[in-house]
């Protein structure tokens, strides 16, 4: 069921009405190439705002686009939220190039990137936004659970198979159990806490939660 915001204008409520009374008309394709852009204006809005802070009609202004457009591409507030956030955690990890050091522990370390005090800040705010849209519109969870910690858990459930077929670590463990206890854990810290996650947590993780969990201990050298 489509969620109707209450911000949208009358022209976009009527869009699946409309859909229902008429056929589309052939060749004719919604224009995407402003997606990025408006994605990043609704990030930006979010860290600066909060969830309920942030309206349609400031992202539009920000992205310099029409608030129908937006409307046209994401039914509601929240919808665009969630796009925005999958979009931003897409672009921290490429799981098309995933490092091979040859060590389960320097792949997961390799995908560690360094953050300067203000964007693990920025992180904060938009995590913290995140929180905002779970706690007022709790049917939502599933969704964010997919935007924020599926995608991490794919990486390691990928690094984790690798690891396994170069006998590394056992083929019987839990891999999709494991390869979500520190993507659920940064969630927490973010979203709960409201604690910046930064890369001596992160590798914390791994050498004390991830590794043990995985029947891996870090060598002399995993300081």
């Amino acid at each position: 069921m489509t969620r109707v915001d209450p911000e949208a204008p009358a022209e976009s409520l009527g869009d699946d009405v409309a859909s229902d009374a008429a056929p589309a008309r052939l060749g004719r394709k919604r224009d995407h190439t402003r997606d990025p852009e408006i994605l990043e204006a609704a990030i930006d809005v979010l860290a600066e705002t909060g969830f309920e802070g942030m309206t349609i009609d400031m992202v539009a202004t920000r992205a310099r686009a029409g608030k129908a457009t937006i409307y046209r591409r994401w039914p509601s507030k929240a919808d665009l939220v969630l796009d925005a956030v999958a979009c931003m955690k897409a672009s921290e990890l490429d799981a098309d190039h995933l490092p091979d050091t040859g060590t389960l522990r320097g792949d997961l370390v390799a995908m560690i990137r360094p953050k300067t005090i203000e964007e693990a800040q920025r992180k904060l705010r938009i995590m913290a936004g995140l929180f905002g849209m779970i706690s007022t519109t709790p049917e939502l969870a599933d969704a964010a659970h997919a935007a924020i910690i599926e995608p991490r858990a794919a990486v390691n459930r990928a690094l984790l198979r690798r690891a396994i077929e170069r006998g590394e670590v056992r083929d019987d463990v839990d891999v999709d159990l494991i390869a979500s206890i520190t993507p659920a854990m940064v969630a927490f810290r973010l979203l709960v806490e409201r604690r910046p996650v930064d890369s001596g947590y992160l590798v914390s993780l791994i050498d004390g939660v991830l590794l043990p969990a995985a029947g891996v201990v870090p060598g002399p050298a995993a300081g």
